[in-house]
């Protein structure tokens, strides 16, 4: 049966790789030849496609964890799991949710190729340039650290002026930090439910390796700032979380959480930090709630399982989240009723886990 589940998983990668081809937009000269038009002429039939593809991956996810739990997985079937869906969803297409590839490359290329400062001139300056067909932040300066634009360096220069190279050798970037990730994670817990809640998790998996998200890169940072934190190395600590603050800013506010990490109970440290991220996440909201956003606070989650409600509610967004695509994928407008039914969708499932977890979680596990 195991192996069989294997093999299905497999095929639904390669599925999903090609589903993600779909979205390919049509002023991307360089993918014409991919190019359909079947998303845009077609948006119901691709979005319920969308949604049983998350529902079948997250039958995959439980189906893995109770594996776990049930100690019929070994750490070498996990990592070729891992292994297996960071080889098949890198050839998947990265704009299939979001367009933040390309702006991570066309900021790497007016800054090492054109030698300008990101951060006071925009893409959309070099007129003529290919990538400004499909670049939706063309108009406006970095968005990002400058630790990022530096990290950024070695993927853009790794595609050696090749466009579709360069695309790959970010998801290739990509891959790579959410694999030490995910081990980072397993060398701080030596917990192989921590590991696959993390590696496997369906909107962890979507969000950095196909739309290749940098915010897997800041929470490794993250990760290690914690990491010497409980090494009581202070210096390293601090560093670290430097780095990742100068990657994406949101992790600022794990800063009062680690100055006051030892006069926190040793139970409620993780929660703290768990909270710190969920805090950041929802004043995120007062913009946009984007749901690579939670890997803020998903990171922090899956280190310690045992806490039911953290862990709960962080599968009820994982899930919830993914569907937040849905009313635009559907009608193809973030106007009208779509920011309510994003919102309705975001925090519906989680709210009743909430409930649920308040009325019947106590009775549970008392027992």
């Amino acid at each position: 049966m195991k192996k069989l589940v294997f093999s299905l998983y497999f095929l639904f990668l390669i599925f999903l790789d090609w589903f993600s081809y779909l979205f390919i937009d049509p002023n991307i000269n360089y993918l014409k030849r991919f190019y359909t038009g079947f998303y845009l002429t077609n948006r119901g039939e691709v979005t319920i496609i969308y949604g049983l593809l998350v529902i079948v991956f997250f039958t995959f996810y439980f189906y893995f964890l109770k594996l776990v739990k049930n100690k019929k997985i070994s750490l070498k079937e996990i990592i070729f799991l891992i292994g297996t869906t960071s080889f098949v969803l890198l050839f998947s297409y990265p704009a299939m949710l979001s367009y933040d590839i390309f702006n991570y490359v066309a900021t790497a290329k007016l800054t090492f190729l054109y030698h300008e400062n990101p951060y006071l001139i925009m893409p959309i300056e070099f007129r003529g340039d290919p990538i400004l067909a499909f670049t939706q932040a063309a108009n406006k300066t970095a968005l990002y650290g400058p630790f990022w634009i530096f990290l950024t360096g070695v993927p853009y220069l790794l595609g050696f002026g090749n466009f579709i190279a360069t695309m790959f050798s970010f998801k290739v970037f990509s891959i790579v930090f959410y694999i030490l990730t995910c081990l980072f994670i397993y060398k701080l817990t030596k917990n192989s439910l921590s590991l696959v809640l993390m590696a496997l998790n369906p909107l962890i998996v979507i969000e950095s390796l196909v739309s290749s998200h940098n915010d897997i890169v800041m929470m490794f940072f993250a990760l290690f700032s914690f990491y010497f934190l409980l090494k009581d190395k202070k210096a390293k600590t601090y560093l670290f979380l430097l780095l990742s603050f100068l990657i994406k800013f949101a992790t600022i506010f794990l800063l009062p959480v680690f100055i006051f990490f030892k006069r926190i109970k040793e139970k409620q440290k993780l929660s703290f930090l768990f909270l710190a991220m969920f805090v950041i996440f929802l004043i995120s909201g007062f913009r946009e709630i984007y749901p690579w956003y939670a890997i803020w606070f998903l990171s922090f989650a899956f280190i310690n399982p045992k806490n039911r409600i953290i862990l709960w509610i962080s599968l009820a967004f994982s899930f919830s989240l993914l569907f937040r695509y849905v009313p635009f994928m559907y009608w193809g407008t973030h106007f009208g009723n779509t920011p309510l039914i994003k919102t309705s969708v975001t925090f519906f499932l989680p709210f009743v886990t909430l409930i649920y977890l308040f009325f019947f979680g106590k009775s549970k596990s008392v027992k």
